[in-house]
């Protein structure tokens, strides 16, 4: 069975999907089998791949067990990588999985089939603590955390970190810290250093040593449906996310 992370933070903006994409592609450029869900209601992961939010089987019929999970991938989106798209109707499947019993584990159950075709399951959460979320920290094996190099930053990673000891004690005791990693960051200003420090300071070894610079390409590349590593293979953003993707192979 392949591993599988959840990326994860309750603050939007901060570079989750943009690290779920890119380090999904990064893996798969190096030959790993990878399967990258999008379990955000907002569904950029989809559209950031270029795959059409239409009406067949997505994240969201799987959810609410309309049907099995080998039905809802997407397969070669990009080479090694396939997908479990979304659309805006997850915003509902909420309320639609509370009749469902221990909705808490629906996607560990669903994912089971087909778990072990890949080396890598990336899910892409959304950007709260809700039950899309739960479902996603009781099926991983761990949780990397994005995180903007900006003030807030210690303020998210606290309430993230308690849910995540939560869960740990009452659903999924194998859960790990998988890190964090350091995002947007500007070698131009003090504050993206400082923050860098202070959770260097907090989570000592659960940090990631490659950061994610601030970089157009990056945000260009989602619009023209690609990863990085297409759109700008050479750009520094290209070249970071490989980097993560070997800090992350490593700690197979």
């Amino acid at each position: 069975m392949g591993r599988i992370i959840a990326i994860a933070n309750q603050k939007g903006g901060v570079g989750k999907t943009t690290t779920s994409i890119n380090l999904s592609a990064a893996l798969a450029e190096k030959g790993k089998r990878v399967l990258l869900i999008d379990l955000d209601p907002q569904g950029n992961s989809t559209s950031g791949l270029g795959i059409d939010k239409d009406e067949q089987n997505t994240i969201y019929h799987l959810l609410i067990d309309e049907t099995d999970a080998s039905d809802c991938v997407r397969h070669h989106v990009w080479k090694n990588l396939d997908m479990i798209p979304s659309t805006v109707n997850l915003a509902g499947a909420e309320i639609e999985m509370l009749d469902i019993p221990r909705h808490e584990f629906i996607l560990k159950k669903k994912l089971r089939d087909i778990e072990n075709d890949y080396d890598y399951i990336i899910i892409d959460c959304p950007p709260s603590l809700n039950l899309l979320t739960v479902n996603a920290l009781t099926t991983a094996n761990s949780v990397l955390v994005p995180i903007q190099c900006e003030f807030y930053a210690m303020e998210g990673l606290t309430q993230l970190m308690y849910t995540i000891q939560l869960v740990q004690k009452k659903l999924n005791p194998s859960l790990q810290m998988e890190g964090v990693v350091f995002t947007m960051f500007d070698i131009r200003t003090n504050l993206s250093q400082q923050v860098v420090d202070s959770v260097k300071q907090y989570l000592k070894d659960k940090v990631y040593d490659t950061i994610i610079p601030r970089n157009v390409r990056l945000a260009e590349a989602p619009s023209h449906g690609i990863p990085i590593l297409e759109y700008d293979s050479r750009s520094t953003g290209a070249e970071a996310y490989r980097k993560l993707a070997e800090e992350v192979i490593r700690y197979d």
